[in-house]
């Protein structure tokens, strides 16, 4: 294995949802969460059939840059978090070429790694599935006071962050749910914006392919007209 060599799933020139203006993304190889609505288990599995160093990776992005002057590079997953040092590394070469740098993360990843990745990281999106340890348990087989951790850490960093959540019809799709959320970001004066995702299912064919069963597959897509009225209950300072 290369020195800082990273398992890369994918890449994608010309992203348009994942930050500010057009970005090159990068989807890491490898989760260590099992969300019930999770739209990419093809990255679940660490391994990966394509091994990159942070300079192969830059020299990709840099092919794009004169395209990316309002945008820049996401790195995504996956979880990036599972793979520190080479995040970092990308980060540090994007970082001094000028390149503005976003990582999409659920949070959960060692710390002290987490916190050296960070200093060369200009933006969080942070997907905070839910607020309590018990639904992280049942939905994400995962340990919320990680997720809280993390969002701790970028507080005393200051890191600008952008929150997502995917809305799920019966499970987190209430205007008390998202009335929670808001509340429990007040303590968090680095959040810059609420990002609200209406559930689907455009994922259904890729379980069918690895033969695995969607645990949401009987539950409604979530319409856009629903997920618009969601939305409104999130304060302005945040859209």
């Amino acid at each position: 294995m290369k020195r800082y060599s990273g398992r890369i799933h994918s890449f994608q020139s010309m992203g348009a949802v994942d930050g500010p203006g057009l970005r090159f993304v990068v989807f890491m190889q490898g989760c260590p969460l099992r969300c019930a609505y999770c739209h990419n288990p093809d990255t679940w599995e660490p391994d990966a059939e394509e091994e990159y160093t942070p300079e192969e990776v830059a020299e990709k992005i840099r092919r794009f840059l004169p395209y990316l002057k309002n945008g820049g590079v996401t790195v995504t997953g996956g979880e990036p978090l599972m793979q520190p040092e080479f995040v970092m590394e990308l980060f540090r070469i994007l970082r001094e070429e000028g390149v503005h740098t976003a990582l999409d993360t659920s949070g959960v990843g060692d710390m002290q790694k987490t916190g050296r990745v960070l200093e060369y990281t200009d933006l969080v999106l942070a997907d905070v599935k839910f607020l309590t340890a018990e639904d992280y348990r049942y939905y994400c087989k995962a340990d919320f006071q990680k997720v809280a951790a993390f969002l701790n850490l970028t507080k005393k960093k200051n890191i600008p962050l952008w929150i997502r959540r995917v809305a799920v019809p019966g499970i987190n799709d209430t205007k008390e749910d998202i009335i929670k959320l808001v509340d429990f970001l007040e303590e968090y004066p680095n959040v810059e914006k609420i990002e609200l995702l209406p559930f689907r299912k455009l994922c259904l064919e890729k379980y069918e392919t690895m033969g695995i069963p969607f645990p949401l597959a009987d539950v409604p897509e979530m319409t856009e007209t629903e997920a618009g009225r969601l939305r409104e209950s999130i304060p302005v300072r945040y859209r």
